[in-house]
Order: structure tokens, then sequence, then C-alpha cells
């Protein structure tokens, strides 16, 4: 099973669109967004998506109950972190902040996904994949970039735009 794996978009509408895109041509089967959606108007974009779409609050998903009423019509699943997964046997934890990886949850988990720093992480430290895609928020010109997880051979491809 191939996944997305997107952090930090802060409603840049034109870098979302384009991850639409290069997710949808990748073939995931699954998106996890691991926070700063910002505002209801970018899940409609991510609404888009040829496959389910699952996530978690970040810091500045201020716009709590807008988020909450578009994920509900949207069919998407959006919580506080942790989010919990189980998807291809593999254990999966999610969070925005990776201060929030708490030691007992990631040593119980093959992923650690988180985002918050727009600084790509991927890297395995006893036994749990930690990955970060990093910046697709345009804050870096030049520096986008989305990730795809194949939980299968936990092996990650970045797709920069």
């Amino acid at each position: 099973m191939r996944i997305g794996v997107v952090s930090d978009t802060h409603d840049n509408l034109t870098n979302v669109r384009r991850i639409v895109e290069l997710f949808n041509a990748a073939g995931v089967e699954r998106v996890v967004h691991t926070g700063d959606i910002t505002q209801a108007r970018t899940l409609e974009v991510l609404a888009r998506l040829d496959a389910p779409l699952v996530g978690v609050f970040g810091n500045n998903d201020q716009e709590r109950d807008a988020l909450e009423r578009a994920a509900a019509a949207l069919d998407v699943h959006l919580v506080d972190p942790p989010l919990s997964l189980r998807w291809a046997g593999r254990s999966i934890t999610v969070v925005h902040d990776p201060e929030h990886l708490h030691p007992e949850r990631v040593r119980e988990a093959d992923v650690a996904l988180h985002g918050h720093t727009h600084r790509r992480v991927v890297e395995a430290r006893d036994g749990t994949l930690h990955f970060n895609p990093g910046e697709c928020a345009g804050w870096m010109p030049g520096c986008n970039v989305v990730g795809v997880l194949d939980l299968v051979t936990l092996g990650v491809d970045l797709l920069h735009f």
C-alpha cells in the first residue's frame, strides 16, 4: 500500500491543487495530512483526491469549527493528535508537532508521521520510521515537497514541485 503524506499546507491553495495532482498521478491509496491545514477551503480542494484523506489538527488550525464542519461534509477523518492507524499490517502514529511523539507510542509504531517544522525527516530510529516530507506551504520557493510512503517496504519517494 502506498500512501501520500503532506503537512503544513497553510491554506496555499495553488500548492494544494498541485499536491492533489501529484498524489492522484502517483496512485496513492490513502493520504495523511499531519496538520496546519488552516482553513476549510483547503479541505474542499483536498476533497479532489482520488484517495481517502485522514489527518490531525495542527497549531495553526484555529478555524476549528469550520474545519470540523468541512471535514464532516467531505468525509475527511480529522482529529486531535495523536492519530493511530493500522494499514497494510503497519502501525502508524500521526502527530503535528514532533515534540508530541511520546516514546511509548513511538516504540509501538512502525511509522511516526509529523509536520510542524517544515523540515524533511526520513530517519529510522529504534525500528520506527520517522517521516516528515517537509515544506509544501510555499514559504521557501523551489523547496516544495510531499511524500509517498510504501507501507510494505517503508520506502519513501519525495515528490518535488
